[in-house]
Parts: structure tokens; C-alpha cells; sequence
């Protein structure tokens, strides 16, 4: 009777296909399909890889989850300049909603981590935005805290209930903030 070796750490020479990005792409993929953080099993299962060949080029979970969380930045609206200021603030919100309502999961893990990833791009991208408005500091980050909380309260209703909503409910509120934005 034949004994299956198992492979456990290194990728083997066959699997040197396997990299870190494809790793993270995979883990991203699956969490929009099944609308949850993936396991390392679930991930190592999606490549035909033994778990153990993840934690090669990852340490842990939670290193992957910020590697997967940091590699969403570039989904984030850019703003462009010369544009107008509500424009872009409509642009980037949107944005942002739509990366965390495609990766449901996400919120949560943007909420625990501790590195560089797609809420600290929206604050700077706010920045961006409203600096032609020449805000106190304590006026820009009561606007960014107004914001950023009501994204993530948005998020998480339409992860509840996402037949009936979508980032289109923003658009009256979103109205609001920019009218009290203007009269400062």
C-alpha cells in the first residue's frame, strides 16, 4: 500500500507558479463570491495547494487579510484635479461604498487592521477633495468623521439588505453634508 506524501511549507518545485499575488487575487475573488473573509484552507483549496504553502509567503491570516485589504486600494476613486469639489466627494464615497459592498467582509476587517488600507486612502483622498473649501482642521475632521461613519453604517445596511439598496441611497444625505460643507 502506497503512503500519499504530504507536502507541508515550501511550495514544491512544481507549484512555483504560486506567488503571493496570485494568493491574494484568489483570497479577493473568494471573498466577493461567498461574501466573507476566505480561510487559508478555502484559499490553499481554490490554488491546489497545501495550506502550509500559503503560510510560505504569509505568516499568518491576519497578514494575508491586510496583504488582500491594502491590494483594494487601487479601487478607490482618484480624484482628479480641477474638478469640482462635490463632484469628487460624490465620486469617492460611491467608490468606496462599492468596494465594500463587492467585498462583503471587508468592513469589518478595514475596522481590526492595523496597516495603511483603503479607509486611510479615503481620508486622504477626503483631504484632497475638500481642501479648496480651506476647512479649520476640527471642521475637517468632524466632516471626516460625519463621513467615513455614515459609509460604514451604508455598508453594513446594505450588506443587511442588499436587493433594496444600493450606493444610489446616498445621494440625498450626501446633498446634506455637502450643503453644510458649503456654508462653512
Amino acid at each position: 500500500m502506497a503512503v500519499k506524501a504530504r507536502k507541508r511549507g515550501r511550495p514544491a518545485q512544481d507549484q512555483s507558479q504560486l506567488t503571493a499575488e496570485l494568493i491574494v487575487l484568489s483570497a479577493r475573488r473568494l471573498m466577493q463570491e461567498n461574501g466573507k473573509v476566505p480561510s487559508i484552507r478555502q484559499v490553499s483549496s481554490v490554488l491546489g495547494v497545501d495550506p502550509m504553502a500559503i503560510y510560505h509567503y504569509f505568516s499568518s491570516k491576519s497578514v494575508l487579510l491586510e496583504a488582500l485589504t491594502i491590494s483594494l486600494i487601487e479601487d478607490i476613486y482618484d480624484p482628479k484635479e480641477g474638478r469640482k469639489w462635490q463632484d469628487e466627494l460624490e465620486q469617492l464615497c460611491k467608490s468606496y461604498l462599492e468596494l465594500l459592498r463587492t467585498h462583503p467582509g471587508l468592513l469589518e476587517t478595514l475596522l481590526s487592521i492595523k496597516a495603511f488600507g483603503p479607509a486611510q486612502v479615503f481620508n486622504q483622498r477626503l483631504a484632497i477633495i475638500l481642501a479648496p473649501l480651506e476647512l479649520s482642521q476640527s471642521a475637517f475632521t468632524q466632516a471626516q468623521d460625519l463621513l467615513v461613519d455614515y459609509m460604514h453604517g451604508v455598508a453594513l445596511a446594505i450588506q443587511c439588505n442588499p436587493d433594496n439598496l444600493s450606493s444610489n441611497c446616498i445621494d440625498g444625505p450626501l446633498s446634506l453634508i455637502r450643503l453644510g460643507l458649503e456654508s462653512r
